[in-house]
């Protein structure tokens, strides 16, 4: 796996998996512990949650309060979809800042998302498929959002055609 730390907005890695091809379809390692470690250690998961959405769903944008609060580590597994981390690290150089990057079944990449952001993301194709694993467990109680229309956040879809929870209309 080819580990990157996002530069513009540190603890955000995106992680490409070396994929082996033949005539019968393709392999890879989609997590590897040891390996993971190396550029992000002190990471355990306990949890790993799939969601099934269509064409202009937008998922976000979530987190846990601590002491709740999550590490997430995201994939598409089919479909494309445009995921977003926001800053919301109150002491962190890059407060307020987001990172969209664009995940698909095509691409394979994983998106690593530290405790002390938003996440969020939009479909982008028909339909997908999107997994993750969190290093800590959900709790409804501590469970929050920021707006998906404010921070400056800019989606790929135009809003009219962007479908969201009435809870995710309400942060």
């Amino acid at each position: 796996m080819i580990f990157t730390e996002v530069e513009e907005i540190k603890g955000l890695w995106i992680i490409q998996p070396k994929i082996i091809k033949d005539e019968r379809g393709h392999f890879f390692e989609s997590f590897r512990e040891n390996e993971f470690n190396k550029y992000i250690p002190n990471i355990k998961f306990v949890q790993e949650n799939e969601a099934y959405s269509t064409y202009g769903v937008l998922r976000g944008m979530h987190y846990q309060e601590e002491p709740y609060a999550q590490s997430k580590l995201v994939r598409v597994i089919k479909g494309e979809v445009q995921d977003v981390a926001l800053d919301i690290r109150k002491d962190s150089p890059t407060y307020g800042k987001h990172y969209s990057i664009i995940l698909s079944e095509e691409n394979n990449k994983q998106f690593f998302i530290p405790k002390g952001f938003a996440h969020g993301y939009l479909v982008l194709s028909k339909e997908a498929i999107f997994q993750y694993k969190v290093d800590e467990y959900y709790n409804k109680k501590s469970e929050n959002g920021c707006l998906f229309k404010n921070y400056g956040l800019k989606w790929l879809l135009c809003l009219d055609e962007i479908k969201v929870s009435g809870k995710d209309n309400l942060f």
